[in-house]
């Protein structure tokens, strides 16, 4: 009985029967923007492009929001620095001093020079005879009528900590028996004076100054290097040392390390101190899971942010490139002509022009202008914007020129539709498909001239990150060799959304266009 109903059956279903949704029997038809959808999500390539774009957006738009730190927030550390502290110099020079009220300048000094060097006892000078007279090793005085007006001497009297210089008459007396290996009693300026055996100047037990042939001078202004620290520093210095320990009025220590300059002659003295420094170059970490960089700054929420204006600044650079050249290859494909020909030259001329040079040139420019960062990425964004439309006009003129002859654009010229409406309305819609595709792959490039004209120093600029100017810290060969973390993430988030929009691209040309799937 059952076979027997089976023609029946399909004699109903062929004579006008109403069939389900879920019958296999119902022609599936889809439209062309289905088609285009089911023709790339079977393109895997395509599909992975989308997925690492996906990654990419979420990471830079989502990550920023959700990290603890902000894009310019700066962390810090205690470390140990050496700093110099003192140069110092063991003098070999003659070095001058007037009596009160006298005038020995360099004039008369280099006439000192040529008499001492030449051995003469008295030297002219303005019609002033000058006697030199030798009273030590490398001690000499310099009198007018028997009184001595001025001193030149190697061996330097300094004051003691806390006193004030020696004046001109305990120098001259001091210098006179220490320059003759002798030690003793001598007076000057009404003064009960002795010299001792380690150069001590003294009035009773206090010491008012002491005679060294070396010259400390501090590297920070208003310290005072005491008398003890340069009385071990010369020890040092005269056993050859090349470092050393002391002991500050504070009760520290502190470590030096010396260094000889041969060709300056000097002896620079540096001072292991903790200093607050940026965290620089910090390894990765719980706190930093990709370290710090050069300006103590988290590197992965750089990198978040980085690739949020790199992003940004490809689409906003592509909009504008859209913008102009629809606009002007609509006209020029549409008009023809006298249209067409100026704008084809025009064309012609932003494609003779050196883009890069003139970028460099211009970022150059804004250098040295000193341009707010947020306007520089603005310049940027428009300076590669207005070089770029070119490829888009002649591509849109090209699809009009084809699509202008076709019949639907006669019935709008018999119906009276306004020209604007003819191509934005009727010949730009049927460009898009393709417009779609060459703005996708523009992306990459652009973000590809980004982020060369930030690693060269022309574009995005510190504070703001892009994943361009991140990688410009391996201009140094140090840090390229030894912190992958600066530049490694940075590289291949580029690389990967670079990539990204490169498949999909790809994936819509032939989502659109199947025959030009090879």
């Amino acid at each position: 009985m059952s076979d027997m109903n089976k023609p029946n059956e399909q004699a109903n279903s062929t004579s006008g029967e109403t069939l389900s949704l879920n019958d296999d029997r119902r022609v599936k038809t889809l439209s062309p923007g289905a088609l285009v959808v089911k023709r790339f999500f079977r393109n895997r390539l395509a599909v992975l492009g989308l997925v690492i774009l996906a990654i990419m957006f979420l990471f830079s738009f989502v990550g920023g929001m959700i990290s603890p730190y902000r894009e310019d927030e700066q962390f810090y550390t205690y470390t140990y620095m050496e700093k110099e502290y003192v140069g110092v110099t063991r003098n070999e020079d003659f070095r001058y001093v007037s009596a009160e009220g006298a005038d020995f300048g360099s004039a008369a000094q280099a006439q000192f020079l040529m008499a001492q060097m030449m051995g003469k006892t008295e030297f002219d000078y303005k019609d002033v005879t000058y006697g030199v007279a030798e009273e030590g090793k490398d001690f000499y005085s310099v009198s007018v009528d028997g009184s001595v007006i001025a001193i030149a001497y190697k061996d330097i009297v300094n004051a003691a900590d806390n006193k004030e210089e020696p004046a001109f008459n305990v120098k001259y007396e001091a210098l006179k028996l220490y320059t003759n290996d002798g030690t003793g009693s001598f007076t000057a300026d009404g003064m009960e004076l002795s010299l001792d055996e380690d150069g001590n100047i003294l009035q009773g037990e206090e010491v008012l100054g002491y005679i060294s042939r070396f010259v400390v001078q501090s590297k920070e202004n208003g310290v005072v290097i005491p008398r003890d620290f340069k009385e071990s520093l010369e020890q040092v210095l005269d056993a050859e040392g090349t470092e050393f320990a002391y002991t500050g009025e504070d009760g520290e220590e502190h470590n030096y390390t010396i260094t000889y300059d041969a060709s300056t002659k000097i002896w620079s003295v540096m001072q292991e101190t903790e200093t607050y420094v940026y965290s620089q170059y910090e390894a990765p970490s719980a706190k930093h899971p990709l370290g710090t960089d050069t300006n103590g700054m988290d590197m992965l929420t750089r990198l978040m942010y980085g690739g949020r204006v790199s992003l940004i600044i490809g689409f906003i650079v592509v909009v504008i490139e859209c913008l102009l050249g629809v606009i002007l290859g609509g006209l020029s494909g549409y008009f023809g002509k006298w249209v067409d020909n100026l704008i084809m030259r025009i064309v012609d001329i932003f494609y003779c022009i050196p883009s890069m040079p003139l970028i460099i040139i211009l970022g150059a420019a804004m250098d040295g202008m000193r341009v707010d960062p947020k306007l520089r990425m603005l310049y940027l964004m428009l300076i590669l914007g207005i070089l770029g439309w070119p490829g888009i006009a002649r591509l849109v003129r090209g699809q009009i020129l084809s699509l202008r002859e076709q019949e639907f654009m006669t019935a709008t010229e018999a119906c009276g539709i306004r020209v604007s409406r003819r191509i934005f309305k009727h010949l730009i819609p049927n460009v898009i498909p393709q417009l779609i595709v060459t703005c996708t792959m523009q992306l990459g490039s652009v973000m590809l001239t980004e982020a060369t004209l930030s690693f060269l120093g022309l574009g995005v600029k510190f504070p703001f990150a892009s994943w361009g100017n991140i990688i410009n810290d391996v201009k140094n060969s140090y840090v390229l060799t030894n912190y992958w973390f600066i530049w490694i993430p940075a590289g291949v988030c580029l690389s990967l959304a670079v990539l990204g929009f490169n498949f999909v691209g790809d994936g819509l040309r032939d989502a659109f266009d199947p025959r030009m799937k090879r």
